[in-house]
């Protein structure tokens, strides 16, 4: 049996709560006190009366008991996973049911309140929930305001791309995902390289075995190869028992071997041999182990100049550049800013709990200007002193850090050029020069691709391309 209010004109300022108790005392109680704090209620005296409601009504929220008659509280949670996966469930229980309270918890309810309870626990913890829905709808606004503008959600991690490159990295990833090919994930410090890695991992047969990430450069050289390949009791002065290494941990998922050329030619002889046989050797032992693991390497350095100055094995390097991935810097796919932006954004208020709705346009320019040497990891810092630092939701540019703030602009021939100090670069120039022509052309036609593809000296497809590849849609 269900209740509720007669419908309002007035739109909704709090979520609608639907209480689920198979006591009448609690259930009345519940719904005074929630109504008192401006909270809408439904009610349901059971776990399947629940369920009808759920079925016809709109609810934001489901307080709910555990322990009830029927399918109780545990069925109703896993119903509402099934059935309503983004609908938040709370539970209570006595101390006698706080077993299944956790079940509760492992089958998706957002939290439990024990009982006996506070009335401001119950408020508590509904307010947290209302604030959870509302960053929650927030963040679909902001993802749905990007798609709206052409971008897309692709297989790199669930994030949001737009640059025809990362799309070709998607599409590759897809591709290369099902085999067992080694992958070698090129590019500069903070591009994603490690994302691309998961991405491959995830889409892969594999997806559902351990993903192991180890940074060759943050180990010493004495301990790496105990960590890549275990080592037996005694086989030196601190091994107290056998030890397996990230080789065997990963075992039948994916290891990930990040700054791979910081490896040391010692050990870039034994991970060839590994990558070739498809078998290791614990230090000190004398059996070989045979691995069902996965290697995709990464690098921010020049492995073919490496190779030309000997530093890094000619024989590992072809062996790891199987299938090579590049991912481009993030200067040379700004297309991708707004959608990283949404990204992030969306991921601060959940884990820092700021309530950034947007950025104001002078802010966006801002990170469309700047250069990014640190790449998509420097973006993500820059947000998140900007989340902190903005007031009433928005960013706005005294929200960013002050090293976007200044980025120097040069006028050239009567266009507006912007270069971090020492930046030389003749090609990233060329590229702006270039998006500045398609921009003034585009304003010069009132927006008629056509015309402005003449006034260009391109083809109408190649102006296309290079609208989407600079995010100019």
């Amino acid at each position: 049996m269900a209740a509720s209010d007669p419908p309002s004109a007035e739109p909704r300022g709090f979520v609608r709560v639907l209480v689920v108790d198979d006591e009448d005392a609690l259930r009345r109680m519940l719904e005074l006190l929630l109504r008192r704090e401006g909270f809408e209620v439904l009610h349901a005296d059971s776990a399947e009366a629940a369920i009808d409601v759920l079925r016809r009504e709109d609810v934001d929220v489901v307080l709910s008991d555990v322990r009830m008659p029927g399918i109780g509280g545990l069925g109703l949670v896993e119903w509402i996973r099934e059935h309503r996966p983004g609908l938040t469930a709370i539970v209570m229980s006595a101390f006698g049911s706080v077993d299944l309270a956790v079940q509760a918890m492992h089958a998706g309810a957002y939290d439990y309140i024990p009982k006996p309870f506070k009335q401001d626990e119950v408020v508590l913890a509904l307010r947290k929930a209302e604030e959870r829905e509302r960053l929650r709808r927030e963040n679909a606004a902001l993802r749905a305001r990007l798609q709206d503008q052409g971008a897309v959600t692709d297989m790199l991690g669930g994030m949001l791309i737009r640059s025809e490159s990362m799309h070709g990295i998607a599409r590759t990833v897809r591709k290369v995902a099902p085999y067992r090919t080694t992958v070698l994930v090129l590019g500069e410090s903070g591009v994603g390289k490690e994302l691309v890695s998961r991405a491959i991992h995830g889409s892969s047969p594999r997806s559902d075995g351990p993903f192991v990430a180890v940074n060759c450069g943050a180990i010493p050289e004495s301990l790496l190869e105990s960590e890549l390949f275990g080592h037996v009791r005694g086989a030196f002065t601190d091994a107290t028992a056998d030890k397996r290494g990230l080789f065997e941990e990963a075992k039948g998922g994916t290891l990930f071997l990040d700054e791979i050329g910081e490896l040391p030619l010692v050990l870039q002889v034994k991970l060839l041999r590994a990558l070739q046989e498809e078998e290791i050797r614990r230090v000190g032992d004398v059996r070989s182990i045979k691995i069902d693991t996965r290697v995709v390497a990464a690098t921010s350095r020049d492995l073919v100049q490496m190779v030309d100055d000997g530093s890094f094995r000619q024989d590992l390097y072809y062996r790891l550049n199987v299938m090579p991935i590049e991912v481009p810097p993030l200067r040379e796919r700004k297309a991708d800013i707004e959608p990283l932006v949404v990204h992030f954004v969306a991921q601060l208020n959940r884990r820092l709990g700021t309530r950034v709705t947007g950025l104001s346009p002078d802010a966006m320019a801002l990170l469309l200007a700047y250069q990014w040497p640190g790449n998509v990891r420097e973006l993500e810092n820059s947000l998140e002193h900007a989340a902190v630092m903005a007031e009433g939701g928005i960013i706005a540019p005294d929200s960013l850090p002050e090293r976007l703030r200044r980025t120097p602009r040069t006028p050239i021939n009567g266009f507006e050029l912007t270069f971090p100090e020492g930046d030389l670069s003749v090609k990233r120039a060329q590229r702006q020069l270039e998006r500045e022509f398609i921009l003034r052309a585009l304003a010069q036609t009132d927006g008629n691709r056509t015309q402005a593809a003449r006034l260009l000296e391109l083809s109408h497809r190649a102006l296309l391309y290079k609208i989407k590849e600079f995010g100019l849609s």
